[in-house]
């Protein structure tokens, strides 16, 4: 086998023991009799050594490699105290695996700082870096804990279409494509197929699902491709759901900082525990406007909104009963004031990162609600059609994964939280 260990799995108890490990050489640095080469795999770094008079001179020029050489190398894990891991490698055989030939375009080890659009032109490159690859990890622990909580409440992963023949959220801002001889768009949401599966009875389910949104935006926390994480319950309201939201988000908190600890440290990010605030919009309002916000009635609030309302009500908060033309017109009025919905945003650290209401499952309050907003309904027939064979009241949300992964890892830019991110002028790599 090229390797028979991963660094994570060494330890000083292996003292005199001989391992074989493969990676990338991360730095290398020589002294007079003793050359220091940093292993980097997919679980951390170590330290190989090879001394002059002990390690035989093919292997001593080998430890010489180029920076971000992919190598195997054998040799006897040693208790060093000095060490940064409290042992290091006595090396006896490295090999490189594929000799670099060509100039690796930036330095990985982060000592040179690069340009976030010279380390997406070379993603490849950049998810070498250990920061990097910690956000990746944790994004890794978001997507597990997530379809942990759901799949252990009885709730079934979906998968619903990318391909759509009308535009799912009812707006103009969609990838048309040709799909043979007629138009087809890519899906904005996935929110009227899952709605559709509690139609047949499917009860509860979650899905983790691409979605595509053609705005034309150039800010650091939208994408033109995002994934989605969503649920959809039958036979229940807005705060059956928001109760199930904050639950789900405190346990994928609470998973991250178990699990990903050393990553967490390494990003310098220091994780609150959700302690989930719920607050409706017209209490957001007032306090805004105490602050000096112009935001008025039956508007959405801006990102400084957001950031005040971080700033007056802790790091997580769930505003509900938006006003209902500012939501989707799936949203359900509330019975007592339609001007208001059964609708809630989770604002996490200053962004919005779900979005979720009851939806209306009453056919001819869905027509009424698609003519006030200009849509024709014959455009939904499929949809609306459903819900004359007995749809069960229900409700759901959806979270951004790249916008959580943002926020628990204290990026900056959307675009470090997307492994591959399609924006408005990147579709390559």
């Amino acid at each position: 086998m090229i390797r028979m260990h991963y660094i994570k799995d060494l330890g000083p108890e292996m003292d005199g023991k001989e391992v074989t490990l493969a990676g990338w050489v991360h730095e290398v640095r020589e002294t007079g009799k003793i050359t220091f080469l940093i292993l980097r795999d997919s679980t951390g770094i170590v330290q190989v050594i090879g001394k002059k008079g002990e390690t035989d001179e093919k292997t001593m020029k080998a430890l010489s490699l180029p920076k971000e050489s992919v190598v195997a190398i054998t040799g006897i894990l040693k208790v060093n105290k000095e060490a940064k891991k409290g042992f290091e490698i006595l090396a006896k055989k490295v090999t490189d695996l594929n000799p670099i030939s060509s100039q690796i375009p930036f330095e990985v080890t982060g000592k040179v700082p690069a340009d976030i659009d010279v380390r997406l032109n070379h993603r490849h490159i950049d998810l070498r870096r250990l920061e990097t690859a910690a956000i990746f990890s944790i994004q890794s622990t978001i997507l597990q804990s997530f379809r942990n909580f759901f799949s252990n409440r009885g709730f079934k992963e979906i998968r619903t279409p990318t391909l759509v023949s009308e535009a799912t959220e009812g707006g103009s801002e969609v990838f048309e494509v040709k799909y043979f001889e007629r138009k087809a768009y890519l899906a904005q949401s996935p929110q009227l197929y899952k709605q559709l599966a509690l139609v047949g009875g499917m009860d509860r389910v979650f899905m983790v699902v691409p979605v595509f949104r053609a705005e034309k935006s150039n800010t650091t926390a939208h994408l033109t491709e995002v994934t989605q994480m969503d649920i959809e319950v039958a036979f229940a309201d807005a705060d059956d759901v928001i109760t199930l939201l904050g639950d789900a988000v405190t346990q994928i908190v609470k998973d991250v900082m178990r699990e990903n600890k050393n990553e967490l440290e390494l990003l310098g990010r220091k994780l609150a525990a959700a302690n989930i605030k719920i607050i409706t919009y017209q209490d957001a309002l007032k306090e805004l406007e105490k602050k000096g916000s112009t935001t008025e009635f039956g508007s959405d609030f801006s990102r400084e909104d957001e950031q005040k309302i971080s700033e007056l009500y802790g790091h997580y908060v769930i505003v509900k009963d938006y006003p209902t033309k500012v939501r989707a017109f799936y949203s359900m009025p509330k019975p007592d004031n339609p001007e208001l919905s059964n609708s809630f945003d989770f604002i996490f650290d200053g962004i919005e990162i779900c979005s979720g209401a009851q939806r209306i499952h009453l056919p001819n309050l869905l027509i009424e609600q698609l003519k006030s907003r200009g849509i024709d309904p014959k455009n939904f027939e499929f949809y609306i059609s459903a819900f004359r064979n007995g749809a069960p009241p229900h409700a759901g949300w959806s979270i951004g994964l790249e916008r959580l992964t943002m926020q628990i890892v204290g990026a900056k830019n959307i675009r470090e939280a997307s492994l591959f991110p399609r924006d408005r002028k990147r579709l390559t790599p």
